[in-house]
């Protein structure tokens, strides 16, 4: 890799002519400059803009990007960020993108404007001059770590959980249940852990000798209304399933409502398993079974990333995979299967 270094002898000029010319060109006569530049351009030397970012000025602030602030899950996780950033000094920025390119390039440009020091990202979009430096093969220009999702080809700290495995023990738990017509109500398929939780589903299915019918498989977008939705058009199917599994806890309720209305009775006509494990799906009617994501650890352990590429301290780990947890209630009907079987 080229570095500044390597520039300088090239270009005949010293280390520190060298980091004035990308930092104040204009403080540097033109014949050296010229040199530095032509120099620059012969050895394709693409600056570290991470480096350049951890010798401006620090405003010892951290923005957080959430798709939607209403969701309980991305609000638990910000609040586990906050409780860190405060320990650590740091002010927290909220971003709301609401699915839109152009308010996370807002936010973006905070950061390589020096108005905030980092982006933790919680959301599947990723800031066009993230994107545009990945496609071309430079380094990441901004520090950034992904929280929940993650991205092929981008070198960038990441945590999350195995969402494939996830989905798969909630969908064995249904088959355990004796469930044979399983259906799913998957998230957005753009975003990646939505595609891992589908890819789950299948596995735990074929696994299981089961193969899903037309129509088992129903788009959602995270929303309860959407959850409400999908599940009255699988309640239409001539062949109706006999269990759920919805990527979240909010369309899990929707489900939830979907089959009251329709005169059905869960677990006994419907079981139900989401994923999350937010504080209402405790209180639903009945409670819901479901995937617990460590919230808390998802937030400390993503702003503790940050804040070593801050200062430029080695991370423990590049990738960190935390453990999740089946939160066995009612609505898989476990207890009733449970109380059968005395």
């Amino acid at each position: 890799m080229v570095t500044i270094r390597d520039i300088a002898k090239r270009a005949g000029v010293s280390v520190a002519t060298v980091s004035r010319t990308l930092r104040e060109p204009e403080a540097v006569r033109p014949a050296k400059r010229d040199a530095v530049n032509q120099a620059i351009e012969e050895m394709k030397y693409v600056p570290n803009a991470i480096a350049q970012q951890l010798r401006r000025p620090r405003h010892e602030a951290i923005i957080v990007i959430v798709p939607e602030i209403a969701n309980p899950f991305f609000s638990e996780i910000v609040q586990s960020i906050e409780n860190v950033a405060h320990e650590l000094g740091y002010r927290v920025l909220i971003g709301e993108t609401q699915g839109k390119q152009e308010r996370l390039d807002y936010y973006a440009e905070m950061v390589t404007s020096r108005v905030a020091d980092g982006l933790i990202l919680l959301g599947s979009l990723l800031p066009s001059v993230v994107r545009a430096t990945v496609k071309a093969g430079k380094p990441l220009p901004i520090p950034l770590v992904l929280a929940c999702e993650s991205y092929a080809g981008l070198n960038c700290p990441h945590v999350g959980i195995d969402n494939v495995a996830a989905a798969k023990l909630a969908v064995q738990h249904l088959i355990a249940m004796e469930r044979k017509r399983i259906a799913t109500i998957t998230g957005p398929m753009v975003n990646s852990l939505c595609a891992d939780r589908l890819r789950g589903y299948h596995s735990a299915m074929v696994e299981a000798g089961l193969t899903p019918e037309a129509g088992w498989i129903v788009d959602g977008d995270f929303s309860i209304e959407s959850g409400h939705t999908a599940m009255l058009r699988l309640l239409e199917l001539e062949s109706r399933p006999d269990a759920v599994f919805c990527a979240n806890d909010e369309m899990a309720i929707g489900a939830q409502q979907a089959i009251h209305e329709k005169g059905l009775t869960i677990p006994d006509d419907i079981a139900i398993v989401g994923f999350d494990d937010l504080r209402f799906g405790a209180y639903a009617s009945p409670p819901l079974t479901t995937i617990r994501q460590p919230t808390n650890e998802l937030g400390e352990t993503a702003m503790r990333m940050i804040d070593a590429m801050l200062h430029d301290k080695p991370l423990t780990e590049q990738s960190v995979v935390l453990a999740h947890q089946l939160i066995v209630r009612r609505s898989s009907g476990a207890q009733e299967r449970l109380a059968s079987n005395k």
